[in-house]
Parts: structure tokens; C-alpha cells; sequence
């Protein structure tokens, strides 16, 4: 398969895991950090491609203040990664954006975690519901490979959640992998050649569904990405000290980060 980079801007919405960072109730250094790297939205990013297509992926439970906060006044897709609350419950927010467009707002998943969907929000799929602003107009469409959102190529990479899969994806030499912990044969083809990786690095401590920071870098070198950004970060993890002890070309991502790829 051969995969033509084009120019993505990529917005780092949140940088955060489930529960966020600071963490309700919690008075741990990094909780209480005055570094604003250390304050983390729950993980989103917002893609600015260069035939002018604006797409988020994930609808956080944080999507208004991320929306207010980093200036996303306009969303024309979605990309759902998986169906899990901390990246679906902010889907109601998707009202103001079908109001600014005028439309229903397409949004792309796994077959799973579209239906997963439908039963979390039923009521916005109640033929009954009333519309105009009341319930959040949403399209959906089924990945079953690769796809496009304008001009840009939209590959799939299927990865492990635990015992889930969700939704990784590849556009050009960029590619997004958030909440894995592990990397299959197949995902592995599909990132041959990427260059910018944005992955899961949740802590240094083992977790069952979730990438530590040593086999985030380890996936980073076995898919050869020349910058990679890790991101779903906990508080276990403070920004300086973690940056400071990664190797060259792999950094952890902050929200508000601003970045361009291929």
C-alpha cells in the first residue's frame, strides 16, 4: 500500500488518562504542580488537514473546556477511537458544532464502538427526539478499512486495549495510537515507514490495559518513528523529570501542544 504524506496540524486537546490530571482528591507532587504540562484534559487531539478539513477524535468528557480553551470553533468529522467514557461522554457537546455547521456531524468508528454508542445515547437516536439543538446529530459510519476525509487517506491500525480492541489510525507518515498495550504483526505493516507517532504511555508501573512509559518507547523504536509523543499519561508522571530521562526523538506530549507532520 503506499501512503502520500500531506501536512497535518495536530492540536493536543488532552494529554491525560480516565481520570484526569490533577486527580479528584488527590495531593500527590504532580496533582499539585504549578507546571501547566502537568494539567492534563482527558486524551483528545484535533487535526487541521491541508485541504482545510477540521477532525476531532474523541469526544472527552473535558470537549467544552477543551473547545473554549485551545480555540476549536469548528469540526467538520470525528474519529472515535473506542467507546470507553473518557473518550465518548463529551459527545453531547457535539450540539454546538452541528449547530455552527448547519449539519449532522459524521463520525467514523469500529462497528463495536459505534453500537456501543447507540446505547449510551440512545435518546439521540430516538426517531421521536426533538431536534434542532435538543439531542446531538450525529452520522455513523462503519470503518472496515481504509477510508478518506477529503482528500486525505485515512488508514486503520487495529490495536489491543486489554482485552478490547480500539481504533488506532495512520495518515501518511503520521499515526495515532491511544489506550494499547500491545502491537500486532498487522499494526506493525500498517506503520511501516510512519515518521510522527503519538502513543499510549500511561506510567512506568506494568498495567493491564495500557503501554508503560519503557514499552511505549520500545513500540516507538520497533515501528522506526522519528518523533514520537506519548500521551494518556497518569499522574504518576511528572512533565520535566519524564522528559528529561526519555531518549532523543521521544518526548511526552502536553495539552495545548501545538505540532506539524507529514
Amino acid at each position: 500500500m503506499c501512503y502520500s504524506p500531506s501536512p497535518v496540524r495536530v492540536t493536543f486537546l488532552g494529554t491525560g488518562t480516565s481520570n484526569g490530571v490533577p486527580m479528584i482528591g488527590c495531593a500527590c507532587a504532580v496533582c499539585r504542580s504549578a507546571d501547566p504540562r502537568d494539567r492534563r484534559f482527558r486524551t483528545s487531539i484535533y487535526l487541521e488537514l491541508d485541504d482545510g478539513l477540521r477532525v476531532l477524535v474523541d469526544a472527552t468528557p473535558d470537549l467544552r473546556s477543551q473547545a473554549l480553551q485551545f480555540g476549536v470553533c469548528r469540526v467538520d468529522a470525528m474519529i472515535l477511537t473506542h467507546a470507553h467514557a473518557d473518550h465518548v461522554i463529551g459527545l453531547d457537546e457535539v450540539r454546538c458544532f452541528n449547530e455552527l455547521n448547519g449539519a449532522a456531524m459524521p463520525m467514523y468508528g469500529l462497528a463495536s464502538s459505534l453500537a456501543d454508542v447507540k446505547q449510551m445515547f440512545a435518546y439521540a437516536f430516538d426517531e421521536d427526539a426533538p431536534r434542532g439543538g435538543g439531542v446531538p446529530a450525529l452520522l455513523l459510519y462503519p470503518i472496515g478499512g481504509t477510508f478518506f476525509l477529503g482528500r486525505q487517506e485515512v488508514v486503520p491500525v487495529p490495536v489491543p486495549h486489554g482485552p478490547w480492541t480500539v481504533l488506532g489510525f495512520r495518515m501518511g507518515a503520521f499515526a495515532y495510537l491511544t489506550d494499547c498495550n500491545g502491537l500486532p504483526d498487522q499494526a506493525r505493516e500498517r506503520l511501516a515507514g510512519v515518521e510522527d507517532l503519538v502513543i499510549d504511555a500511561l506510567r512506568h508501573r506494568p498495567h493491564p490495559t495500557h503501554f508503560t512509559v519503557a514499552q511505549a518507547v520500545a513500540a516507538s523504536r520497533r515501528i522506526g518513528a522519528r518523533r514520537t509523543w506519548l500521551t494518556h499519561i497518569a499522574h504518576d508522571l511528572g512533565h520535566a523529570e519524564t522528559v528529561a530521562a526519555l531518549p532523543a526523538g521521544i518526548t511526552l506530549a502536553h495539552d495545548g501542544l501545538v505540532v506539524d507532520v507529514a
